[in-house]
């Protein structure tokens, strides 16, 4: 039992130390399923017509991937931000991923 609470602990603190563990969702919580939240608002006589996405993800203390505004507005070719959402996963700070959602034209 004593074996079992020290490797949890020690997975814990190796995803927390990773960035696995994800600041940004909206809550903080060890399994976080397809949680949604709102980044920011920017410009509110732009439409929202258009969607982009990125993605960044991470498995125990790789993460890789850009989930920049950025690159998500040119995955959706927006050059008026009207506002960005996220969607995060995250299971334990094992696996996660932070998806940004732009909208506008």
């Amino acid at each position: 039992m004593r074996l079992i609470l020290c490797v949890a602990l020690l997975v814990v603190a190796i995803a927390g130390m990773s960035g696995c563990v994800m600041p940004n969702a909206p809550v903080g919580a060890g399994l976080t399923i397809d949680q949604k939240g709102p980044v920011a608002g920017f410009d509110s006589a732009a439409g929202s017509s258009k969607v982009g996405r990125a993605q960044a993800e991470g498995i125990l203390i790789v993460g890789y991937g850009d989930a920049s505004i950025a690159a998500a507005a040119e995955q959706g070719e927006i050059t008026k931000i009207h506002h960005v959402d996220c969607q995060v996963l995250n299971v334990f700070g094992i696996y996660a991923r932070y998806e940004t959602i732009v909208y506008g034209e």
